[in-house]
């Protein structure tokens, strides 16, 4: 059961919710779940198809532009829709919501990469059919995806009709009223060519300002013999099959994406080709190509979870969907909202380093390294924006961006997250810590942990013999343009360090001597704030000056406040969107101390909202290394489930990929108390009280590793590589082939 996403629901609120949950995609290319007939009349839909990394530049609009304001952005743009096919039985349209629905059940299998929908369907003249809607987005052959319908005759039926569409006349969703979205610019593609070639059917689009054009190359095929009718129009193709009325029927229809970022200039015959190699495979094939790929990828990331079927679900939908988004090409990264909407437009954040990037280091690092080759090829566009932004030297990475340019209009909360450029250093650094690929760490990552390293020089200045930052903006965004963030502080120190040792573990002729000695002074003096009275990190210089937040008077219909209060507002009070200073400490606990930890825990949990879905995994996380054992599990659960149970209320314009990853880490990092350091890894764990165990399967330095803990015990296995040393606690332990076990019980660990 865990294994499948069911739902059955027809009502305009989930049926539009669903259209993100059932969403199909392989990190290329995306297709939201929408009905292949459409809706009702008045139903609202969003209808998408996107290719990641596939964009138009917009122009930003301004009521008062100042220097170095970014002019453009890029727009992750939905593409020519190939899902619309219609069924008409004796001339009437088949419509779930018109005649009699005996039974529909949709599903999404999450071990076998294909959705369904399984209908049996009276039309209102009592024609009686069943239909099995099948759909995949093939990870093995990326440009591919396909629809399989079965109809089949229950009654006496005539004539079964199918209209088969692939329409190019398409546009972006917006919303005026949601900061989250895009409000403007929803036509960006055009129509340059529409043709047919052998029988199959092909609409070429074109971009306005990037001029990167894509391609929708589709053929379709019966197992029963039909007449066939086409009718080609300046926008798109519409086809019609015949079929006479007493057969049960296959239709299947290929559709193949193409664009000039991954194919050349010749996309339509690059197309043609791909279509070529895969006539030759039947659908039931290309199920098989898809089980094998998700064996594979779930013996390396399942998370076994024993006494709780509806969190098992929740964790292996989050990793199914991560998987369906992530970029694999190194052209593409991932987006906030993965592939499967278009909130924040498409636009990769911080999100991916610090929340989704550890899920494949530890399951799947060739992705991982895709995902850090993909911030390489971008690094000559971060050098350009640290200059337009008044800075000598070293490298400023965009807050949003998709081709590399910054993409945020609002500074405060955007550009001004310098941090992004440490986040970007540390996931290098973590990759190489897992890895050991310093071969990779040479070619790659000391580049970028070089130019950031330098940014920090040039942001930072000397100030009673400690080294700070001031004007920027952490984590929390409700907190903006401040001196001395810890989080970032702490993030600079350890960028700063890391990238004058590396320089030295590879004998790098990019910096000079006087370059390192910069850097380990300016690491070594790095001013990380802490208040003597509260004994705890404060956010920032006057963080703690301002007034707590009035949270007894804000009623609850008041939450997100970015939705109700102008930001001046909010930067004038004590209250934080999401974790900051405990990010900090969850990923550099090595900073202070447990017990500043602790109290900088219990001052911030009262007053962060969680309006950012990026905020309780890290609360969950740092509640498990201080023993609030109930605080982490409940943190969990609003994790686990964010999107399955719309807690956000925006589910309906894609998925929280951030707070997907963050349902692993809260796992892993969490409750399994798993630390990656220069020292090696290590474990701390407990099992929640309401569960009877858990498990999961990491990757580290060419081992694969089993973890799997009972309410007594934990044991570890090495499925793959050689014997490894572990911490557990304070305990080192030599893990071979066989493995090893030991109490939990006599640690008094237990929740």
């Amino acid at each position: 059961m865990t294994w499948t996403l069911s739902s059955d629901k027809l009502d305009q609120q989930n049926l539009v919710i669903d259209e993100s949950l059932f969403a199909i995609g392989n990190g290329y290319l995306g297709i939201r779940g929408n009905f292949e007939e459409g809706y009702a009349d008045g139903y609202k839909s969003i209808r998408g198809s996107y290719i990641n990394a596939f964009h138009d530049i917009t122009e930003i609009q301004y009521g008062e532009k100042l220097f170095a304001f970014p002019e453009t952005q890029q727009k992750l743009l939905n593409v020519m829709d190939a899902q619309k096919i219609e069924i008409f039985i004796d001339g009437e349209r088949f419509s779930l919501f018109e005649g009699e629905v005996i039974s529909f059940q949709r599903q999404l299998h999450l071990d076998r990469g294909y959705s369904d929908r399984i209908i049996h369907w009276k039309s209102p003249n009592q024609k009686e059919i069943q239909l099995i809607i099948r759909r995949l987005v093939s990870f093995t052959k990326k440009e591919l995806f396909a629809i399989d319908i079965q109809i089949i005759p229950l009654s006496r039926i005539e004539e079964i009709k199918l209209f088969s569409t692939i329409d190019g006349d398409i546009s972006n969703y917006v919303d005026n009223n949601d900061p989250r979205l895009a409000s403007g610019h929803a036509k960006r593609l055009s129509v340059i060519d529409v043709c047919r070639e052998e029988n199959v059917n092909i609409v070429l689009n074109k971009t306005e300002a990037s001029k990167l054009e894509v391609a929708c190359i589709s053929e379709s095929s019966a197992t029963v013999g039909y007449q066939y009718d086409v009718e080609v129009t300046k926008t798109g193709i519409c086809e019609s099959l015949t079929f006479p009325g007493g057969e049960r029927i296959q239709y299947t229809k290929l559709n193949i994406y193409v664009d000039t970022l991954r194919h050349g200039q010749d996309i339509v015959k690059r197309g043609l080709e791909i279509l070529q190699s895969t006539r030759a495979e039947t659908f039931e094939e290309m199920l098989g190509d898809q089980y094998c790929y998700l064996d594979r990828f779930w013996g390396n990331a399942d998370v076994e979870i024993k006494g709780d079927e509806k969190l098992q679900e929740g964790i292996r939908f989050n990793l199914f969907q991560l998987l369906q988004s992530v970029g694999k090409d190194g052209v593409s990264n991932i987006a906030a909202k993965g592939l499967s909407g278009e909130g924040y437009e498409g636009h990769y954040f911080w999100d991916t380093e610090i929340y989704i990037f550890p899920v494949f280091m530890m399951t799947n690092p060739e992705i991982a390294k895709k995902l850090l080759k993909y911030r390489h090829s971008i690094l000559e566009d971060a050098k350009a924006r640290a200059r337009e932004m008044g800075h000598k030297q070293g490298a400023l990475f965009p807050w949003r961006t998709i081709s590399g340019t910054e993409c945020s209009a609002f500074f405060p909360a955007g550009t001004a997250q310098y941090h992004i450029s440490a986040d970007i250093a540390y996931s290098y650094i973590q990759y190489y810590l897992v890895t050991g690929d310093l071969e990779f760490l040479k070619e790659f990552g000391a580049e970028v942990l070089f130019e950031t390293a330098r940014l920090w020089i040039d942001v930072g200045h000397y100030y009673e013999g400690t080294f700070r930052i001031d004007d920027v903006t952490g984590p929390d965004e409700y907190t903006c343009i401040v001196n001395n963030n810890y989080y970032t502080n702490a993030m600079a120190k350890w960028n700063l360090s890391w990238a004058a040792k590396i320089s030295g573990l590879i004998n790098s002729d990019q910096v000079t001597k006087e370059e390192v000695k910069e850097w380990h002074e300016a690491a070594e003096k790095m001013y990380l704030p802490y208040d003597e009275k509260l004994q705890i990190n404060p956010q920032d210089d006057t963080f703690l000056q301002k007034a707590v937040w009035d949270f007894e008077a804000t009623p609850k219909e008041k939450y997100p406040l970015l939705l109700h209060f102008h930001p001046l507002t909010l930067y004038r009070y004590q209250v934080l969107k999401q974790a900051d200073t405990v990010l900090a400490h969850f990923l550099l606990e090595d900073e202070q101390s447990i017990e500043t930890m602790k109290r900088s825990y219990d001052y911030y949990e009262k007053i962060t909202t969680h309006d950012s879905s990026l905020s309780y995994c890290i609360y969950s996380i740092m509640a498990a290394k201080l023993g609030y054992h109930e605080k982490a599990y409940n943190y969990f659960i609003k994790t686990a489930r964010l999107d399955l149970d719309n807690t956000h209320g925006n589910t309906k314009d894609g998925l929280h990929m951030a707070n997907m990853g963050g349902t692993w880490l809260a796992i892993v990092y969490g409750f399994a108390g798993m630390r990656i350091k220069e020292s090696g890894i290590s474990f701390a764990p407990f099992v929640p009280e309401k569960w009877e165990g858990y498990s999961f399967v990491v990757n580290y330095q060419n081992r694969k590793l089993k973890i799997e803990l009972t309410r007594t015990e934990l044991s570890i296995t090495l499925i793959e590589g050689y014997e490894l040393e572990i911490t557990v606690y304070d305990e080192t332990f030599i893990v071979e082939k066989n493995g090893f076990k030991t109490s939990l019980k006599e640690r008094d660990l237990i929740s």
